[in-house]
């Protein structure tokens, strides 16, 4: 019992000395908590073995045909395999961040996402970036040593030289407290932990219904504010509620009696969410309020 406890206290203090205020553009301070270095490898190894599989059916092709074509079929497949699977690679990073989750699978598994640091919506740009430099930081030393392999030419100083590589920009996580990669750095992002105090369904059906909101003050916002909403709610933090509850009722000319900041926020979070999905049944998908 004492030793759980002992975990238990360990872990709060972890999490406390991880946690940053991330202020929005609207001026909301957002408490988040830093992904630990630990849970980033996690993370990109599950990554990796959902990339590994597509690499082995693409392998399994290459075998194929070398069967129907001969040997000499072989090295215009393995670059055309390469090239597939650094393209793929990309696409699988970039594709996933991109989304309003902000997550690959890893991640996701992992309880965690990228966020920007300047509190803004992650942007296309910043995703790009990131990932871009992951092919600087990790795959660019093991191409390396992998094509001096296959050409006979390997050479100790060099593969070592490669490996330093590696570590170095892997060591960096653990060089600033922010566990932040090169990449990160100049992207502007944080990986942090996602709240996990109640799930989306929860959040939406938490409380009766007490207050209605016109068409009008729904299509204040977009896609990009509805998950600023959620993580206010999650995280429950009652002087962010307080703020935000401010910040929509004047945005949306609401002045009417507001005792119950949550209770406010729950219903306006519940109508711009169903407001939302009708739009995008429509064809319409609004990423944010400055989407017209």
């Amino acid at each position: 019992m004492r030793d759980g406890a002992m975990a238990r206290k360990r872990r709060r203090s972890s999490s406390v000395r991880r946690r940053r205020d991330l202020v929005t553009p609207e001026g909301v301070p957002l408490g988040v908590v830093i992904a630990p270095a630990s849970a980033r490898l996690i993370a990109l190894i599950l990554d990796f073995a959902i990339i590994g599989l597509v690499l082995a059916a693409l392998f399994a092709l290459l075998a194929l045909a070398v069967g129907t074509f001969g040997a000499g079929a072989m090295e215009p497949v393995v670059i055309a395999v390469a090239l597939g699977g650094f393209a793929f690679r990309m696409v699988y990073f970039i594709a996933m961040e991109a989304r309003p989750k902000a997550a690959t699978w890893g991640k996701r598994i992992m309880g965690m996402r990228v966020v920007s640091r300047d509190g803004g919506p992650l942007s296309i740009d910043q995703v790009i970036a990131r990932n871009l430099m992951r092919e600087v930081e990790v795959f660019l030393p093991f191409m390396i040593i992998a094509s001096m392999a296959a050409t006979g030419d390997a050479n100790g100083w060099a593969v070592l030289a490669a490996l330093l590589w590696a570590l170095g920009f892997s060591f960096f996580l653990k060089l600033n407290r922010d566990r932040m990669r090169i990449g990160d750095l100049l992207a502007g992002t944080w990986v942090v932990e996602r709240p996990r105090k109640k799930r989306e369904a929860d959040l939406a059906e938490e409380r009766a219904v007490q207050y209605e909101f016109t068409e009008a003050a729904l299509d204040s916002y977009g896609i990009h504010e509805l998950h600023k909403l959620e993580d206010v709610l999650r995280i429950g933090d009652e002087r962010a509620e307080r703020t935000v509850a401010d910040a929509i009722a004047r945005r949306i000319g609401y002045d009417g009696p507001m005792p119950d900041d949550r209770q406010f926020l729950t219903d306006y979070y519940r109508g711009l969410r169903a407001h939302l999905e009708r739009e995008v049944l429509l064809g319409t998908r609004r990423q944010d309020k400055h989407d017209v």
